[in-house]
């Protein structure tokens, strides 16, 4: 299950960028959307020499996966 709709619709970075900060939005504090913001930047900047298109694709799905499993572990907790 995807944190919110449309993850099936990500390919391009730029796309999973603005699918994560839509994800950040639905958490449940100012704080915890703020450390998430952060991590998310950090990540993009770490992997934006990236050119291998394979690369990319595995990339974007695992981090889905890791926001699947945020998204899932703040409901829990709600």
């Amino acid at each position: 299950m995807a944190p919110l709709p449309g993850a099936e619709l990500v390919q391009k970075p730029l796309q999973l960028y603005r699918y994560l900060l839509r994800c950040c939005r639905q958490l449940p504090t100012k704080g915890i959307q703020q450390h998430y913001k952060h991590a998310l930047r950090q990540s993009f900047r770490v992997h934006s020499d990236e050119d291998n298109p394979e690369r990319i694709q595995q990339i974007i799905k695992r981090a889905i996966e890791d926001a699947d499993w945020i998204m899932n572990k703040y409901k829990k907790q709600n």
